[in-house]
């Protein structure tokens, strides 16, 4: 997996430690999805609460791409203000997706090479064998090598560059689930080999259109189609890697949509809505409402005077200025290169 290859080290420690406990692949790699779930939680419910948050925003944004469409500079300009004034952030929420991301490929990494990252055979060692056995070190050669130890067809030259301890491990490694063997790649045939990678579409199309609808989000143009787009490429994944990848990706989006249903209680966008609503109401009225300020009249006399929030900034700013200019008038005002050539 390139890069992002280290990160099957440390989820495989904890893969493995769940496999020592139940004894069984498959269910370790439903515990660990489970856990993973659990862990992220707090994060997901930040994100539900800013994203449903976001979703006041939209007709504020629709109104100022509409109106500024031919003028990008000053669209980007008044978006910025939006940002600054009533506390818009279109970058909120991205933690728990890029989290998510890498806890993905760091399974992926796990299952393609289990008797790496699980049993923690040694990458050298397994090397060797797959070159006495005529192979190359790939994702399915972990597969190959279990059936033939399992079977007792594995050639003496390649046993004979494991340990006893390897051998007994590789023995006793109970990789098949509900029937299935999860290290083996799926085949677009009709056999129990599909089962997980169908139910892991079915599962991702019942979750983003669950999750969509519920997070209040409502994505314009082309980011719309982003999120199908990122999990048809783990649909890609599901059939051209080992089964116990979409074994893990059905049973997150399931728990996913479950989280949906929880987190969509605790924050409902229409209420967060009107909400944000109501605090951008008030912001807007605040900014409106008239406050009193001593200031200096041309008689040198305070006096007080009424002013709304953009006055008082106008007025903080003149003030800065004249402060600058009191400060600073005995500078240097004309450029060194002038005052040379006059000289």
């Amino acid at each position: 997996m390139g890069f992002l290859g280290f990160l099957g080290t440390p989820l495989g420690y904890v893969l493995k430690w769940m496999y020592d406990f139940l004894g069984s692949y498959g269910w370790a790699l439903v515990v660990f999805t489970i856990l993973i779930r659990l862990l992220s939680f707090p994060l997901q419910l930040k994100q539900q609460k800013n994203t449903a948050r976001m979703s006041a925003y939209q007709p504020m944004i629709a109104e100022i791409q509409k109106k500024y469409a031919k003028d990008k500079d000053k669209q980007n300009q008044e978006l910025m203000r939006l940002q600054e004034e009533y506390g818009y952030n279109p970058m909120a929420g991205c933690l728990p997706m890029f989290l998510n991301f890498f806890v993905l490929f760091g399974v992926i990494e796990a299952v393609y090479y289990p008797l790496q990252h699980i049993l923690h055979i040694g990458k050298d060692v397994l090397t060797q064998v797959a070159g006495a056995m005529g192979l190359n070190y790939d994702m399915y050669f972990g597969s190959t090598l279990i059936q033939q130890v399992q079977n007792g067809s594995l050639a003496a030259d390649a046993a004979k560059l494991l340990t006893a301890g390897q051998l007994e491990a590789i023995q006793n490694f109970n990789v098949v689930f509900l029937g299935i063997d999860l290290t083996q790649k799926p085949e677009l045939a009709f056999n129990a080999l599909l089962i997980f990678p169908i139910l892991s579409v079915l599962t991702m199309a019942l979750t983003n259109v669950i999750t969509m609808k519920m997070s209040g989000q409502e994505m314009q143009g082309s980011m719309k189609w982003m999120p199908w787009i990122m999990s048809l490429m783990f649909v890609w994944f599901g059939f051209t890697v080992p089964v116990a990848f979409s074994l893990y990706y059905t049973v997150s989006n399931l728990l996913m949509f479950a989280q949906s249903v929880i987190l969509k209680k605790i924050y409902d966008p229409e209420k967060m809505k009107q909400q944000v609503q109501e605090e951008i109401e008030a912001k807007k009225k605040a900014k409106k409402a008239k406050k009193q300020i001593k200031t200096v009249d041309p008689t040198g006399q305070e006096v007080l005077k009424e002013v709304t929030e953009s006055e008082m900034a106008r007025l903080r700013l003149e003030m800065a200025r004249k402060l600058d200019e009191e400060k600073y008038k005995d500078e240097r005002t004309t450029p060194l290169a002038e005052e040379a050539k006059e000289e």
